[in-house]
């Protein structure tokens, strides 16, 4: 059997229509065994109009429409739920999903609160119904090349990552108020690592946090906010010349884990600037950096004999003969969805969980654990970067090293035999 082979049907509800949930919805379409039983959106249109994409798709099977998310939790048979709401409102209702038996999958976004964190995770325990969170990144084909690369022993012991949200979305954040986009409103009031999981996704599986290790304390400052206020006055006109917008241009978060090892993210939203997540895994053996697509392993990168010069190369070749066995299955079948098939994986990944009965790969304390680092890093800027303590959220089970259900989509282990 493939592992791209369908399972039995799961019925699936979805909250949130924007432009991520509806193209998170299409990917989902994709695989024959999703059956949407009910779309939900505040604003009524958008669930109409996915209501439509779906019946078209599925020979007129016409799920249900609400502008509520808990009145669809209570009127839909639903075993699983794709919420793709403000960030804000992501574990309120998933914490909602957990309560009706339905197991939430929640798109990325921080916390705003340590203990709605807190309540999410007591939520899953006492209800036995488990929580992903959509990271897709995780899934990114050289993310999990770096991961089997770490796995092999190519980086030694792994002391230093960085990571970051370095996006110029100052368009996207200027004109929320006009397309109910919520970057803008968030930036405007708060202040912190706001966009964390991107980055440190893929990072806490290198790390192995929550699996034999965590991450113990944070620090975090920010730059003045001058890029946003600059771009609004340049393009929104007199009545935007004068609002304020809190979120600092460039915060810089730094986090120790149990183990010793050293975080660095960085989030850059509100400046001209090309796209980077700016990747750098630093280890005993070697370091890799994301911007320059370059790499150095000891003992294997050429080295000047004269100078004693250590000289990047570029990290295509290592890519492509370390490729996480996944990709190797992925890239026959076809890469497909959104995020050059990053999102296919993460969804793809959700399903099996739900039709097994198991454990997703991102499970509820890893969702936990990375989405506070959003309000732990606001609490940290705003007391002059004070180190703050990060809650263990598994409560001393990370020291067990405890795996993952083995599965082709597992970020703990790479699963060599499954694809034989």
């Amino acid at each position: 059997m493939s592992i791209w082979d369908f399972g039995r049907k799961v019925r699936m509800c979805v909250a949130g229509l924007g432009p991520r949930g509806t193209s998170q919805m299409k990917t989902l379409l994709e695989m024959e065994d999703v059956e949407f039983v009910g779309v939900c959106d505040v604003i009524e249109e958008r669930a109409v109009k996915a209501a439509d994409i779906i019946a078209e798709k599925r020979e007129g099977r016409r799920p249900q429409i609400f502008t509520d998310s808990h009145e669809m939790l209570e009127k839909v048979d639903a075993e699983a739920m794709l919420i793709t709401t403000d960030w804000c409102s992501h574990i309120r209702i998933a914490i909602d999903a957990m309560k009706h038996g339905v197991r939430p999958a929640m798109e990325v976004g921080g916390a705003t609160d340590v203990f709605e964190c807190w309540e999410m995770v007591r939520t899953s325990e006492q209800t036995g119904v488990p929580c992903m969170l959509l990271e897709n990144c995780c899934f990114g084909k050289k993310e999990m090349t770096l991961l089997n690369m770490i796995k092999k022993d190519l980086f030694g012991d792994v002391v230093y990552c960085a990571g970051g949200y370095e996006h110029d979305l100052r368009d996207e954040i200027g004109k929320g108020d006009e397309t109910h986009h919520y970057r803008q409103r968030n930036f405007m009031h708060r202040n912190g690592e706001l966009y964390p999981t991107h980055e440190l996704g893929p990072i806490a599986q290198y790390l192995n946090i929550n699996r034999g290790n965590r991450m113990v304390t944070l620090t975090a400052m920010s730059s003045r906010a001058a890029g946003q206020q600059a771009w609004m006055r340049a393009n929104r006109g007199e009545e935007w010349k004068d609002v304020r917008f809190n979120e600092g241009d460039v915060v810089t978060t730094l986090i120790k884990c149990a183990g010793g090892e050293m975080i660095s993210l960085t989030h850059n939203c509100s400046l001209p600037r090309p796209y980077s997540r700016g990747g750098v895994i630093q280890g005993t053996k070697g370091i890799w950096e994301e911007d320059n697509e370059g790499i150095y392993l000891d003992g294997i990168s050429p080295v000047d004999p004269k100078y004693w010069t250590h000289k990047w190369e570029k990290d295509e070749k290592y890519i492509e003969e370390y490729m996480h066995p996944l990709w190797k299955a992925y890239e026959s079948f076809g890469p497909r969805g959104g995020h050059d098939g990053m999102d296919y994986l993460a969804l793809r990944s959700f399903v099996e969980s739900v039709q097994k009965g198991c454990q997703p790969p991102i499970d509820v304390y890893d969702a936990a654990a990375w989405m506070s680092i959003t309000c732990l890093s606001e609490q940290s800027i705003a007391l002059g970067a004070t180190p703050v303590a990060i809650p263990d959220f598994t409560n001393g089970r990370w020291m067990e090293k405890h795996p993952m259900p083995k599965s082709c989509f597992s970020l703990d282990t790479v699963h060599e035999d499954m694809f034989e």
